[in-house]
């Protein structure tokens, strides 16, 4: 019933298999990829025919976690899957980059990649099982198709570079960096590096390529067993070289004439002059087809713009808005621009620009991930907003993009090392990136803005981040790198390469190609200049904020941290949470209580927390015999009067222990409700508290000197 065919290579030390020809046979390419025990089913699906009206290539990725994968139950209401969680998200984007540009120029045909986790073996994260299958998916499927691509996930681990790490071994990793590309170089970077050198990081580039090449490998065995034969990509229309010919005459001049525009906005306005001025000039052309025209003119003068900027650069070494390749944009910081926010930056370079806000919070604040591996809290978010208006357009407003999802976790990993632990700021911190201008690397903005707001609410950072974004122009053996790009600069040129770190290394890095690889030697170079602007923008960095404030603000929560005995969390919890219930409402103080015995009070206000903290020390304290207490009569009775001193802790003034003479009734000296001051006297086998008022003057709250410590008791 089934034509099955199958590679299996050991990887990493452990098996790597590729199947096909059983499972989602209607499918273009279908791959089920296991390693270990992890089992993802890769599915490619393109249309047979152009979608018209396009000048792009519509390809769409989907990663879905299945929580049997990990014999789960989802949670919420309807109990299945919903939405794509942050991870989903992220590593959509990891397939999509790296294969994106492995396509043939000019194939338009809708294109579908679907990542279906089918088993989580909770010690190989399904990512990169994912981008392997994917791989092969696309190269048995008969697209057009430029691969098979590798990819690998690399750590670093008491100076040696461990190739596929499990879950396990992360933790005690100072990198973790996903790498994939082709059999000549590397398409694509992200990681994560607690200030590592850059040698140590292109190391890891370099160890990664050469640990992924046997899978490459094997993707082409098992194509030339099972490959289908390429679909019938649609030839160049006629008169074609025509068209473009005369595009080119008429758009050439004035493009050039709009790049020597430095400002954004008065370019792009030269630039759409010229497009439609040439198209409405052929649009009167009787010898020109109009349907082509329609169909082809964008992408023609596309290419024209293409020709000209990256012609200038290489030739001239001189960029769109007059730098040359190594000078950064100049840059203006300030810190404290919002009065009521606990911290906030206003970081502009040239015309990208970011408003970043810093808000302190409690353990109750901490973000809840239910992940496929494992539960956890996350104490430090980083999000990131791009509206519209940043570029001058009216778009779709309101909903969070896989861009923006993308950008902010990269922001986040470049702060991340730097974070101060839970134990030395045990706060939760949420730092929000608004893009108010965008020109280029704007999350990286958001890395310098995020730097500078967290120091300005008093998060302890060990140093300051600072990010850039680096670009490269390739033509043959001939290529300029270039430091701090333009948007411009991102869409023409042929990488986008994004470094992060402090003064003493990396903390994160990014590389998208755009080409079908890089080498070595520009790898090093742009590793160089991206060292060199990190610097410079860290020395402009300092001229608003150097290093983290002494205190947060005030107007931020302070918490106070204090230990208790585990015994008595539930006396504090109390039943059903009564009790601490209780304490936050009357204070208006927040508490978090740990397992271990830790208990966090934050408050605004100082008393709050101060009447927070001394409830809880009632509740928790031990009697300490000896020791003098203010407190109130609860209940009388013939022989004495019961006390309640410490929290919810009773003890018994006998009557004889009231006055230093014979007292006739307890009611003569004290009633129901009276505030007394107390001496704890002694604590019997049965845990039974002794208190005595007539060793106490109770005017001052001092021990009367000369008097006995304990006086027989009479019932």
């Amino acid at each position: 019933m089934f034509q099955e065919y199958r590679k299996e290579i050991e990887w990493g030390g452990r098996t790597l298999t590729l199947e096909t020809g059983k499972v989602a046979r209607q499918a273009d390419g279908a791959i089920i990829a296991t390693y270990g025990d992890t089992k993802v089913l890769c599915t490619v699906v393109g249309e047979r025919s152009p979608k018209p009206g396009l000048d792009f290539f519509p390809l769409t990725v989907h990663y879905v976690e299945k929580a049997y994968a990990a014999g789960k139950i989802p949670g919420g209401f309807f109990k299945r899957e919903a939405r794509p969680s942050e991870k989903e998200t992220l590593v959509c984007r990891l397939i999509d980059r790296p294969i994106r540009p492995l396509f043939v120029p000019g194939f338009r045909n809708e294109t579908q990649v679907i990542c279906t986790v089918l088993s989580h073996d909770m010690d190989n994260d399904p990512d990169i099982v994912a981008l392997v299958g994917t791989s092969a998916a696309l190269t048995i499927s008969g697209l057009p198709f430029r691969g098979p691509i590798g990819a690998a996930r690399v750590a670093y681990i008491d100076g040696e570079y461990v190739l596929n790490p499990t879950l396990d071994q992360m933790p005690d990793s100072s990198l973790d960096l996903v790498v994939a590309g082709t059999n000549e170089g590397v398409l694509m970077v992200e990681s994560e590096a607690k200030e590592l050198s850059e040698e140590i990081m292109l190391g890891a580039v370099n160890f990664g390529h050469e640990g992924f090449q046997p899978v490459i490998n094997a993707i082409i065995e098992l194509a030339e067993a099972c490959a289908k034969e390429p679909i019938d990509m649609p030839g160049e229309p006629e008169g074609l070289d025509d068209l473009a010919a005369k595009v080119k005459s008429l758009t050439d001049a004035p493009l050039r004439a709009a790049y020597k525009e430095t400002v954004k906005q008065a370019r792009q306005e030269l630039i759409s002059a010229a497009k439609k001025g040439a198209k409405a000039s052929l649009q009167e052309d009787d010898s020109v087809d109009q349907d082509l025209l329609e169909k082809a003119f964008g992408g023609i003068a596309k290419d024209v713009e293409k020709d000209i900027v990256r012609r200038d650069i290489l030739d001239t070494k001189k960029r769109i808005d007059g730098r040359d390749t190594s000078t950064v944009r100049a840059i203006a910081s300030q810190v404290g621009a919002l009065p009521r926010a606990h911290g906030s930056a206003l970081f502009t370079r040239g015309e990208t620009q970011a408003i970043v806000v810093t808000t302190l919070g409690t353990g109750q604040d901490e973000q809840i991930i239910d992940a496929l591996a494992n539960e956890y809290r996350e104490s430090f978010m980083l999000h990131y907003n791009f509206p519209p208006y940043s570029v001058g357009e009216a778009g779709r407003f309101g909903f969070t993009s896989r861009r923006e999802v993308g950008h902010g976790k990269l922001a986040w990993r470049a702060l991340h090392p730097v974070m101060p632990s839970k134990e030395d700021f045990p706060y939760t911190v949420r730092v929000v990136s608004e893009i108010t201008e965008s020109n280029g690397s704007s999350s990286m903005a958001s890395v310098c803005g995020g730097s500078l707001a967290m120091m300005d609410a008093g998060v302890p950072l060990a140093r300051p981040v600072a990010g850039i974004a680096m670009g490269l122009i390739k033509e043959g053996d001939d290529f300029a790198v270039l430091s701090d790009i333009l948007g411009d600069e991102d869409h023409l040129g042929d990488m986008d390469f994004k470094v992060a770190g402090s003064d003493q290394g990396i903390t994160a890095l990014q590389m998208d190609i755009k080409i079908t690889s890089i080498t070595k030697e520009i790898m090093e170079i742009a590793l160089k200049q991206a060292h060199e602007g990190r610097l410079h923008i860290l020395g402009e960095m300092s001229a608003a904020i150097s290093s983290s404030r002494d205190g947060v603000s005030d107007n931020a929560p302070r918490i106070t941290t204090m230990t208790i005995n585990k015994d008595k969390i539930r006396d504090i919890i109390g039943p059903g949470g009564k009790m601490i219930r209780e304490i936050c409402e009357t204070t208006g103080a927040k508490i978090d209580i740990d397992d271990d015995g830790t208990v966090k009070v934050a408050a605004v206000d100082d008393a709050a927390a101060k009447a927070a903290v001394d409830w809880i020390k009632g509740i928790t304290a031990e009697p300490e015999v000896g020791a003098i207490y203010d407190g109130k009569v609860v209940k009388t009775v013939d022989f004495g009067a019961f006390v309640n001193f410490m929290g919810a802790k009773d003890g018994l003034v006998h009557i004889s222990e009231m006055k230093n003479h014979r007292v006739g009734k307890v009611s003569d000296v004290v009633s129901e409700g009276d505030l007394v001051k107390v001496k704890l006297i002694g604590i019997d086998d049965r845990g039974k508290v002794k208190l005595s008022m007539r060793v106490v003057d109770q005017e001052t709250g001092e021990e009367i000197s000369g008097d006995k410590e304990e006086a027989p008791a009479e019932e």
